[in-house]
């Protein structure tokens, strides 16, 4: 099975922008679709953004701010974050589901069999 890795987290300026990275263990391109969900303290994890291998979505609270891409050749997955708030301080995490369409956006984290362990983000005014 798929082991995923997220890295990029941690103390972060207000306004200022963010990559985060999840690595994979394996060729994701053609066998995964990939997701990233936060998770602020005391609340559920949250969608935030899926990419299948040519069609991607972001969460409505994010689009503008959020961009999902990936790296085939490095079997890597990208969440870039601009204009950072203090409310995208959470923990991060890289999330991975046996590919099956590229029509379909599955944004629900019990759809996603993988998981990371996740990155913290922190961002201070």
């Amino acid at each position: 099975q798929v082991q995923l890795v997220e890295s990029g987290g941690g103390l972060m300026q207000a306004g200022g922008s963010l990559r985060l990275t999840c690595s994979a263990s394996e060729h994701t391109n053609s066998r995964y679709s990939m997701a990233w969900f936060r998770r602020v303290p005391g609340q559920e994890r949250e969608f935030v953004a899926t990419i299948n291998r040519y069609t991607y979505n972001i969460g409505d609270a994010m689009r503008g701010r959020f961009a999902i891409s990936r790296d085939n050749a490095k079997n890597t997955v990208y969440l870039d974050i601009n204009s950072l708030k203090p409310e995208d301080t959470a923990v991060y995490y890289c999330a991975a589901r046996d590919y099956s369409t590229d029509e379909l956006f599955y944004t629900r984290q019990f759809e996603y069999t993988y998981w990371g362990q996740g990155t913290q983000v922190t961002v201070s005014s």
